[in-house]
């Protein structure tokens, strides 16, 4: 299993409809893609916006190029959650779930 990691900073006042782009957007599109298996999204307030780390879970990195393109390391931010954002990752992380 891989770990695909992204980190966001969104401005305090666009949070919540983040949270909300993500349950009502991006998660049931990638929810259809064969090797999905999940997702958890970890939130911090911050003194400059609340920062987000989501974490998905993929069967492979064939079934995150599904999602990502063949560039997986690139992070897939639509325009719309590029305004929600003080800052966040160009690229993302990926991790091999050992145990």
């Amino acid at each position: 299993m891989i770990s695909r990691q992204w980190r966001g900073l969104a401005k305090s006042s666009r949070a919540d409809a983040y949270v909300e782009h993500l349950h009502a957007e991006t998660f049931p599109a990638i929810r259809a893609l064969p090797g999905f298996q999940g997702a958890s999204i970890l939130r911090r307030a911050l003194p400059e916006g609340v920062e987000f780390l989501v974490v998905t879970q993929w069967a492979s990195l064939e079934a995150i190029r599904a999602f990502a393109g063949d560039a997986v390391d690139v992070a897939v931010v639509p325009e719309k959650v590029q305004e929600m954002m003080v800052d966040y990752d160009r690229v993302v992380r990926h991790y091999e779930v050992v145990s």
